[in-house]
């Protein structure tokens, strides 16, 4: 797949959804935070079932510790691993309060450096909190960059990688959005969409579907 390509791609997916957002409900970083935390292994309509009742109560670093760990699993116990997640999120407010004025830190090594925050989620808040250019490859990402051929690798990190080398810069930022949204919603895993699909002449996916 060749840059016109690309380009084109990513023209089309902005035209269609010109300020692309992620469907997981928050209006602060910290919120993001927590939110994208409890989101592994999970359903992001979920985690809002389950946040939209916490923050209004809890959404600081100070205010989850006031709330206690046992308090804490209440609110996420619909949530899948919600026992090991309610640990980090302690633990995270907890270095949160103390190591950084209860500021979310904007550099990739911070963000790492909390519990339960691994390098999709660190960049999934570089990019949606702080608008920096940062490619968070879910399941779905990988699946449509190798599928689609817009951006092929082996593992996760391969894909990342060229995703930000490949993509022309005017489309970086909003990227991972189209391309999760893409992945969730056309590009699906057991049966791609391919007939509703707005890039299908330009996808090089050869075993295309009708719908």
């Amino acid at each position: 797949m060749n840059k016109a390509i690309r380009t084109e791609i990513f023209t089309r997916f902005r035209i269609d959804n010109p300020k692309p957002e992620t469907e997981l409900n928050y209006s602060t970083p910290f919120e993001l935070l927590i939110a994208v935390l409890l989101s592994a292994q999970a359903t992001d309509k979920s985690v809002n079932k389950a946040t939209d009742k916490l923050f209004p109560i809890a959404n600081t670093p100070d205010a989850i510790l006031n709330l206690g760990l046992d308090k804490l699993k209440q609110h996420i116990k619909t949530i899948g691993l919600y026992n090991t997640k309610a640990e980090n999120v302690i633990k995270t407010c907890d270095i949160l309060k103390h190591q950084h004025n209860s500021i979310i830190p904007n550099t990739r090594e911070a963000l790492e450096a909390l519990p339960g925050v691994g390098r999709k989620t660190a960049n999934v808040v570089l990019n949606t909190a702080f608008k920096q250019l940062a490619m968070a490859v879910d399941t779905h990402i990988f699946r449509v960059s190798n599928r689609t051929k817009i951006a092929p690798g082996k593992n996760v990190l391969e894909v990342e990688k060229k995703l930000l080398k490949l993509i022309p810069g005017e489309f970086l930022l909003d990227a991972h959005h189209w391309l999760i949204l893409h992945g969730r919603y056309t590009c699906t895993a057991r049966k791609p969409k391919c007939g509703a699909c707005l890039i299908e002449d330009l996808c090089e996916f050869k075993e295309k579907t009708e719908y």
